[in-house]
């Protein structure tokens, strides 16, 4: 799910570390060499796990110039609609599955390519890979790009991040709410979706362990969101169709007999 910003902010995207990047560009390839920069976050590694001879130091991946040594390593680009992978349901991952190495990694580049757009979520399937698998977490910075009343209207606070395997999504009451979503799939665009308050989600950790999240508001929007790209099933499957808009457009008045932002 991409982050939502306001107008002022829409024309110069700035990732958490290194430079400007366009957020509305369509990728053309799956994969593309991406210059790792230091970033605030610390690196998303299993410490159970050792270094894969991806992440680990060789002379050969390493380049100098003008004093200043980048890593070269290889990410997966963000798939756009109508790829096919966004439109069918992804399989669960095994038991066996999830302590291989290639499953870890597959974490690791999900969580590497969700804060440098940046987002708020991201499903496998966004990344080419049919796994239920999603990756979510709101940061502190991201909110603050919102306006206040935009925030508490919309109950929204940061959370930690969150790695669930195989998710298993229920509501916890009827009551829903409508607010304009964006999707790091359909980039440049927004609309309003019905969304319930209140979920928990039932899962698997990275490590295998069980995992159990009630959540409600924003956190709880994100993750249907998420859970939905598992089902090949994206937001513009449940928008108002007649909200869609260019995120230039997302603070314009809504057409006659399209409902309000907020709670029902």
């Amino acid at each position: 799910m991409e982050v939502i910003r306001r107008l002022s902010q829409r024309f110069t995207p700035t990732p958490l570390a290194g430079k400007p990047i366009n957020l509305y560009k369509t990728p053309q390839f799956l994969h593309s060499r991406t210059p790792i920069i230091q970033s605030q976050h610390k690196p998303i590694l299993n410490p159970n796990r050792p270094f894969s001879s991806s992440t680990s130091r060789s002379p050969a991946s390493w380049l100098s110039g003008f004093g200043m040594i980048k890593k070269i390593t290889k990410l997966p680009r963000i798939l756009q609609a109508g790829h096919p992978v966004l439109h069918e349901p992804a399989r669960e991952v095994t038991v066996e599955e999830i302590g291989s190495d290639r499953v870890q990694k597959i974490i690791d580049d999900m969580v590497q390519v969700m804060r440098r757009r940046p987002g708020v979520g991201l499903a496998a399937p966004q990344i080419g890979i049919p796994l239920k698998i999603i990756v979510v977490e709101d940061l502190k910075e991201y909110i603050a790009e919102a306006p206040e009343e935009e925030n508490i209207a919309q109950d929204r606070r940061p959370f930690d991040l969150l790695v669930i395997l195989n998710p298993k999504l229920r509501k916890k009451s009827d009551k829903s709410a409508f607010f304009f979503e964006g999707c790091l799939s359909v980039g440049g665009y927004r609309a309003l979706v019905e969304r319930y308050l209140e979920v928990e989600v039932n899962g698997l950790g990275r490590d295998g362990k069980p995992i159990k999240v009630e959540a409600c508001g924003w956190q709880a929007r994100i993750l249907q969101h998420e859970c939905d790209h598992l089902e090949g099933t994206m937001y513009v499957d449940k928008m108002v169709k007649r909200t869609f808009r260019t995120v230039e457009n997302v603070d314009l008045p809504l057409a006659n007999g399209c409902p309000k932002q907020g709670v029902r």
